[in-house]
């Protein structure tokens, strides 16, 4: 008879279990999400090194550190900022990626940010200095809930490219709110949950805009639930770095340090896609992580600032970032693809559905698009994603806009399969804006 050891007992239950994705809490400090106006960034060199932890050791402002932790070199520079400045560190963490140890900052009181910054930039020991900058998600309140039923995957022809893929194991970190993780349509798909902002696991069970954004992406097929997502057999990695600003709404904030905690986060589980539907201002430390990212052949799909100046157009802005814009109510700017992104079928949280618009929502349809491609071909790099998306971009027919079509992309990608023609596909759209719905 086989004698199984406790170790092994014990894998083989976490293997079997059902019980859902646990929430870590991996917040540092609740006044930076809320009032990001009184705080900076601050980076100094850091070179690699080894954090030994020991009994009883508790390092200021870090947390979960396993091998790469702040040089001594690194935080006595950090504390001589604070001392010369007056500055007072909030919370701190070692970026791996960009070989920098970097800081929260509260500046104190009666002094102007913006002289303090100024400052800072011509200190020979700062590599990065920055306001607290904040971004917020890019959706449009819809109040009827009645209109269409998953119009854009029917838009994006997106049932026809599943028999050639459904993005299998690919991961996609979505960067948001928080989400429901219990969500019948989406709980099996999620690998990963992860809080930025605060330990309110409630809350992050609660919030809208990051369970909309999931739905889109992941939704389960074939499960006698609610809709199917554009890439049904990808692995969702949830990552809170924004909070919701009303209960009943899908505004959300986000800051430049909760953001990149979780963008070294994605990297650190080895995401192949972040969905950033989300817009803001151009951010060094942001750009930076990246600009790093995509030389690790990450692909990041980001709602498009159309509208701004080319000077101030946002951090997502940047070669290789794949910009999205809701389609049929934009006008055609360079560089950016379009989506369906009005009255899209989606779920809410507490096992919901309901109809949710904006660039937010078109966004992460092509983010579940391009996990059907490098399901394909993981090789596949953000140039050639992009470009494969541009050139199979289908006409609407009415009014010649152009949208992401996934089947003719998918298609291209493997040569082989064929797409609905595009009229089909208008034609079955037209027909299933006569159906209504009770959503529960």
């Amino acid at each position: 008879m086989r004698r199984w050891t406790p170790v092994v007992l014990a894998f083989l239950a976490c293997a079997c279990s059902n019980s859902p994705v646990r929430i870590e809490s991996r917040a540092l400090a609740d006044q930076v999400s809320r009032s990001p106006e009184h705080f900076i960034i601050a980076a100094v060199d850091n070179a690699p090194s080894v954090f030994a932890a020991h009994a009883g050791s508790t390092p200021r402002g870090y947390d979960g550190i396993a091998s790469y932790g702040p040089s001594t070199t690194a935080r006595q520079m950090m504390r001589s900022l604070e001392n010369d400045y007056g500055l007072r560190e909030v919370s701190a963490w070692p970026i791996e990626p960009l070989a920098l140890h970097c800081a929260v900052l509260e500046v104190p009181e009666g002094m102007d940010r913006g002289t303090l910054l100024e400052a800072l930039a011509h200190d020979r020991r700062i590599k990065l200095a920055e306001p607290l900058q904040s971004f917020a998600t890019r959706s449009d309140d819809y109040n009827d809930p009645y209109v269409g039923l998953q119009r854009g995957f029917q838009q994006m022809d997106v049932a026809a490219a599943h028999p050639l893929s459904r993005g299998e194991g690919v991961k996609v970190a979505i960067i948001d709110t928080g989400a429901d993780t219990q969500h019948p349509d989406l709980r099996d798909n999620i690998v990963v949950a992860a809080n930025f902002v605060d330990a309110d696991d409630q809350q992050f069970q609660r919030d809208r805009h990051g369970t909309e954004m999931a739905g889109v992406i992941g939704a389960i097929a074939n499960n006698h639930e609610g809709i199917v997502g554009v890439a049904p057999a990808a692995r969702l990695l949830l990552y809170k770095a924004c909070w919701q600003m009303r209960v009943d709404a899908d505004a959300a904030r986000c800051n430049s340090f909760t953001l990149a905690r979780a963008l070294v986060a994605a990297f650190d589980a080895h995401a192949q896609i972040v969905n950033l539907s989300l817009a803001g201002p151009a951010d060094p430390l942001l750009g930076g992580l990246i600009r790093e990212g995509l030389r690790r052949g990450v692909l990041f799909v980001g709602a498009a600032a159309i509208g701004t100046s080319q000077d101030n157009a946002g951090f997502l802005h940047q070669p290789g970032v794949i910009e999205v814009a809701s389609a049929g109510n934009q006008p055609d700017a360079g560089g950016v693809l379009y989506a369906p992104g009005r009255e899209i079928l989606t779920l809410l949280p507490g096992g919901h559905y309901d109809f949710a618009s904006g660039d937010s929502i078109a966004t992460a349809q092509v983010s579940g698009v391009v996990a059907l491609l490098l399901a394909k071909s993981p090789a596949l790099s953000a140039a050639d994603a992009y470009r494969l998306l541009r050139d199979t971009s289908a006409h609407s027919g009415t009014g010649g806009d152009t949208r992401v079509d996934a089947c003719a992309a998918v298609v291209s990608l493997v040569r082989q399969g064929s797409c609905n023609t595009t009229s089909n596909i208008e034609h079955r759209v037209a027909g299933e804006r006569e159906k209504r719905i009770a959503l529960h």
